[in-house]
C-alpha cells in the first residue's frame, strides 16, 4: 500500500474541520474528478469513509448521521453522482439537517481545453457551474474554489453556515485544488454564529404573546423538529415544567424530548392521530409552538387555529396575526420562560391523559376487516406487536426508528415511551425510501440500532442501501410492509379501491412487481426473514434481538387492502 502524502491540502484542512465537529465517518461514492479528497479521506486519521452503493443511499445516510451526530458529509462525483443525490439533500434542507456536500469539477487545465477545442468533458452538461448553481436552491451556502488561496477561510465560512442554520452546503473544487497544500487549521472549534434579537422587538412579541398565554383556558404547547436540530430540547423541557402546559409534537418533531413525563399528550398527526391527542388540539385555545414545520399535512389544523397560535421558528415569531422581525426562537423562549417562573400561578397542575391501555391504540386502529382473523398481520398489528416486544425487552433505549414518507409513518406517530432523537421521518419532504437509505447513516450517527420500517415500494427504489449495512457489518434492522402496492399512494387517489370484492380494484400505476426477499437478503449479505403470521413475527423478533454484526431484512406480509384507521381518516378529510 502506499504511504500517506506528507503534504497537508485542502483535503485535509476539510477533513480535520470535520473532525473537530464530531463526523468521524463520511459517506462516498468514488470518482476521478474527486480522487484528491477521497484519496486524502482513505489515509486520514480518525474519519473513516463509508462506501455506499449509489448516491441516493449515501446522500440519505449522511442526512440521517446528521440528524443524530449534528452535522453530516457525503463526497460525490461531478455531474452524475451530485446530481442523483440532489433529491435526498433538498430533504435535508427541508428538514433542516446539516450535510456537508462535497464534490470537484473539472479543473483549470480541462477548462482551458474547452476554451481551445471546445471539448465537453465527461459528467457536465456544457455549463461548469451547473453543480453550484442547483445545489444553490437547497444549500444555505455553495462554493466552487478555484485556488487553494483562501480555501481555508472559505472553507470554515461554509461549515459556519451549516452548524449555523443546520442545513446542507455544498463545497465543490477544481479538480487538483482538493489536493493543493494548505495550512493546518486552529485547534478551535467553529462555532454557529449566534444571532441576536433586538431587545424591543423582544419585548414587544413577548408582551402580545403573554396576553395572549394568559387569555387562555386550555393552553398547549406544539413543539417541532427545530427545536430538536437547535439543540433547545433542555429549554423547552424547562419552558413545560415552568407553565405545567401539556405538549404534542408534530410527526417530524416525534422525541423532541423523551416521551415518558406526564406533560406528554402523544404526538398530534391531525386526523392519523389517537382519539385524546385530536380532542385536546381541537379544544385548545392557544398553541405555544416552537420550531414546528407547518406542512399541509396540518392545513385543516392552520386554518382554523391560526390566530390561537403563538409561533417561534427560526424564520418567524408571531403572536396571532402580529408578526415581529429580529427576534430569534432561542431569546423568545427564554423570555416565556422567565414569564413563566415570575408569574403567580404558574406551573399549572395539569397532567396529560392516560395513555391508551395496550393493546391500544394498535387495536383500536387495526382494519377491521381482519378482526376474524387474528393471525393476519396488519400494519397496526405489525406495531402493536414490535412496540410490545421493544418495551419488553428494554430495548426503546437502544433503537433509532426510521421511516419514510408511508402509510407505517402515520401509525408509528401514536406510539408512546421513545426515547429522545430516537424517531427520523420524512413527515416533511415526504420521501418515499428515505428510511432504508437513512439506516446506515443513523447507526452510525446515534450509536443506536436502526429500526426501520419500509413500504415495499419506498425499499424497492434504495434496496441496495442493504448492501451499504452488510458492507459495513451494521446490524439495523429493516422491516418491509409487503403488501404489493403503493398504499399511501391508492388512498389518495381512490380510497373506495380498499374495498372488499374484485370490482373495487387499485390502479396500476400502484401495483408492485413481486420480489423474493429472501434471496435479495442473501444476495446483499443480509439476513432474511419472511413472516405471514403474528406467531412468526414474535419468534423472528426474538432472534432478530441477538444478532450483531450484519443486517436483517424481514418481509412483513399483510394483505394488499389492509387500511389502517389512521389512514383511513386522512383519506377521507375533505
Amino acid at each position: 500500500m502506499q504511504s500517506k502524502p506528507q503534504t497537508f491540502t485542502v483535503a485535509d484542512y476539510l477533513l480535520t474541520r470535520l473532525k473537530q465537529l464530531n463526523v468521524t465517518e463520511v459517506f462516498q461514492i468514488p470518482g476521478d474528478y474527486v480522487k484528491h479528497f477521497t484519496q486524502a479521506l482513505e489515509y486520514f486519521d480518525g474519519v473513516t469513509a463509508i462506501g455506499a452503493v449509489n448516491e441516493l443511499d449515501a446522500a440519505y445516510a449522511a442526512d440521517a448521521y446528521g440528524r443524530t451526530r449534528g452535522l453530516g458529509a457525503v463526497s460525490l462525483q461531478y455531474g452524475v453522482s451530485t446530481f442523483s443525490a440532489l433529491n435526498a439533500i433538498a430533504g435535508a434542507y427541508v428538514e433542516f439537517s446539516p450535510v456537508v456536500v462535497i464534490s470537484a469539477c473539472p479543473g483549470a487545465d480541462a477548462r482551458q481545453i474547452t476554451k481551445m477545442y471546445d471539448v465537453l468533458y465527461h459528467h457536465s452538461t456544457g455549463n461548469m457551474a451547473a453543480d453550484q448553481e442547483v445545489y444553490s436552491h437547497v444549500t444555505v451556502g455553495a462554493i466552487t474554489l478555484s485556488t487553494s488561496v483562501g480555501a481555508a477561510e472559505k472553507i470554515d465560512n461554509l461549515l459556519i453556515a451549516a452548524i449555523t442554520h443546520r442545513r446542507p452546503v455544498y463545497i465543490a473544487c477544481y479538480k487538483e485544488v482538493w489536493g493543493e497544500p494548505c495550512p493546518q487549521p486552529p485547534d478551535d472549534l467553529l462555532q454557529p454564529i449566534v444571532a441576536k434579537s433586538d431587545p424591543l422587538a423582544l419585548e414587544n412579541a413577548v408582551t402580545t404573546a403573554w396576553a395572549q398565554i394568559t387569555a387562555a383556558k386550555h393552553p398547549l404547547i406544539f413543539a417541532g423538529v427545530e427545536v430538536l436540530r437547535y439543540g433547545l430540547s433542555g429549554l423547552l423541557q424547562e419552558i413545560i415544567d415552568a407553565s405545567g402546559f401539556l405538549y404534542t409534537t408534530t410527526s417530524e418533531g416525534k422525541t423532541v424530548l423523551d416521551e415518558k413525563g406526564d406533560k406528554f399528550i402523544g404526538t398530534y398527526s391531525d386526523a392519523a392521530s389517537i382519539k385524546s391527542v385530536h380532542e385536546l388540539v381541537t379544544h385548545s385555545d392557544c398553541f405555544l409552538t416552537f420550531g414546528t414545520i407547518i406542512t399541509d399535512d396540518y392545513l385543516i389544523f392552520i386554518e382554523s387555529k391560526y390566530a390561537d397560535m403563538v409561533l417561534a421558528t427560526t424564520t418567524q415569531i408571531r403572536a396571532g396575526y402580529f408578526i415581529y422581525e429580529d427576534v430569534t426562537m432561542k431569546d423568545f423562549m427564554e423570555a416565556l420562560l422567565l414569564k413563566f417562573k415570575s408569574t403567580a400561578g404558574y406551573p399549572h397542575a395539569t397532567i396529560a391523559p392516560p395513555q391508551p391501555v395496550y393493546p391500544d391504540p394498535w387495536k383500536a386502529n387495526s382494519d377491521p376487516v381482519w378482526n376474524h382473523s387474528p393471525e393476519t398481520i396488519t400494519y397496526n398489528r405489525f406495531f402493536q406487536y414490535s412496540m410490545k416486544f421493544l418495551q419488553d425487552n428494554d430495548l426503546l433505549k437502544d433503537i433509532v426508528m426510521t421511516l419514510g414518507i408511508s402509510s407505517s409513518m402515520y401509525v408509528a406517530t401514536n406510539a408512546y415511551g421513545m426515547y429522545q432523537n430516537s424517531f427520523m421521518c420524512s413527515a416533511a419532504w415526504q420521501c418515499i425510501g428515505f428510511e432504508t437509505g437513512a439506516a446506515s447513516g443513523a447507526q452510525l450517527g446515534s450509536g443506536k440500532r436502526a429500526w426501520t420500517v419500509a413500504g415495499d415500494g419506498g425499499f424497492m427504489m434504495v434496496c441496495q442501501s442493504l448492501s451499504t449495512l452488510a458492507r459495513n457489518n451494521l446490524n439495523a434492522v429493516i422491516f418491509v410492509m409487503s403488501n404489493g402496492v403503493y398504499a399511501i399512494e391508492q388512498v389518495y387517489v381512490d380510497i373506495t379501491s380498499f374495498e372488499p370484492g374484485p370490482e373495487h380494484k387499485f390502479d396500476a400505476f400502484d401495483i408492485l412487481p413481486k420480489w423474493d426477499y429472501l434471496a435479495l437478503a442473501q444476495a446483499f449479505g443480509a439476513n432474511g426473514y419472511r413472516v405471514t403470521t403474528i406467531d412468526e413475527l414474535n419468534a423472528a423478533l426474538e432472534e432478530i434481538k441477538d444478532i450483531t454484526g450484519k443486517p436483517t431484512l424481514v418481509e412483513v406480509v399483510i394483505p394488499e387492502k389492509d387500511l389502517p384507521r389512521q389512514m383511513y381518516r386522512l383519506g377521507i378529510e375533505p
